[in-house]
């Protein structure tokens, strides 16, 4: 199976995650990319490093005033006088018809979405690496290979068109789906993963030519809380083209692979000619967050079920955090394809 990482993407390294008000290390370490390269050449995988198509592609899914935010935040912010290391946001605004300010504080707490999502030196640069990872095995699929993974890191899902958040800048799965639609194909989003891919909804919510679904634990009580209910089915145009499936924590093999039943007979309904797939290793049982408790073997029996539906594969790395059965578990999955 064709694969692509691009080398810069470790060049993101971030400091700072606060877990119920207390400093802790970020579990989005640079140590992910060699575990889970690692299990993908496991599998068979070929790595090469992905051509750069340029900006358009993330243009064509968020909007300019976020590149420019992006692009020049951290030299504005380093500017200031005694400034974090990092682009660490303090203050929100309550709707996005506020205010923009032109302060870099400011802008900081209008773009990101939480303090999951720090910014430093070379944040961007990595981000736009890991989006063309996923471009380049878009295309690769659009040439005739059924299934091609894209080691993206940071991940996406919960990047909205103008916002960061939860370790995301980019939505590598959206940029990969709306490449898709460009190129006369019908995407579904298929995101399986222990969070909700709030930003994922976002991005096509009030759209109905790309069909979301995700797999991820309640968000009554876990990351990201405001979205990610049964009840978001789509709003306009987009009405009935979301599915989420939230489920209790904990949830193991048997429930997850019976709420994957109801999305796939989805995607199937809805005559979708090609699956993105948004892949969370988080939901192992052995995953620091710890919200769903899949077996190892479990990624491979979810792999086979989405393979059955006979649908050209464009696989996007979301979660998925270090532990010893990280790489093991994308091995199982590659493996059940």
């Amino acid at each position: 199976m064709k694969a692509f990482l691009d080398s810069i993407q470790a060049t993101h390294n971030p400091q700072t995650f606060l877990h119920q008000g207390m400093l802790k290390p970020s579990p989005e370490q640079v140590e992910r990319i060699a575990l889970l390269k690692q299990g993908a050449e496991a599998a068979g995988c070929q790595f090469s490093k992905p051509p750069d198509a340029g900006l358009a592609p993330i243009a064509a899914v968020h909007d300019a005033r976020y590149l420019s935010f992006l692009q020049t935040i951290h030299a504005r912010w380093s500017a200031l006088p005694g400034a974090a290391p990092e682009v660490i946001p303090n203050v929100h605004p309550r709707a996005r018809s506020d205010g923009y300010p032109s302060s870099p504080v400011g802008q900081a707490g209008y773009h990101q979405a939480d303090t999951a999502c720090p910014i430093g030196p070379h944040t961007y640069a990595a981000a736009y690496a890991s989006a063309q990872s996923a471009i380049a095995a878009t295309d690769a699929v659009l040439a005739g290979d059924r299934c091609v993974y894209a080691l993206c890191r940071p991940p996406g899902h919960h990047a909205f068109a103008d916002q960061a958040g939860g370790f995301c800048f980019f939505n590598n799965a959206a940029i990969a789906a709306q490449r898709l639609l460009d190129a006369g194909l019908r995407p579904a989003i298929l995101d399986v993963d222990v969070h909700h891919g709030n930003g994922t909804q976002g991005i096509f919510y009030a759209r109905g030519d790309v069909l979301t679904l995700s797999l991820h634990t309640d968000p009554d009580g876990f990351y990201p809380f405001f979205w990610g209910h049964a009840d978001e089915i789509g709003e306009g145009d987009g009405k009935g083209a979301n599915l989420n499936v939230p489920l209790p924590r904990g949830t193991g093999n048997h429930g997850i692979l019976k709420a994957l039943d109801t999305a796939l007979q989805r995607i199937a309904d809805e005559n979708c000619t090609v699956v993105v797939v948004a892949l969370g290793l988080d939901a192992h049982e052995e995953d620091p967050f710890q919200g769903l408790a899949l077996t190892t073997e479990g990624f491979t029996h979810i792999a086979r079920a989405i393979a059955s539906l006979g649908l050209p594969m464009v696989l996007v790395q979301e979660g998925g955090y270090v532990s010893e059965a990280l790489g093991t578990n994308l091995t199982a999955f590659l493996n059940g394809l």
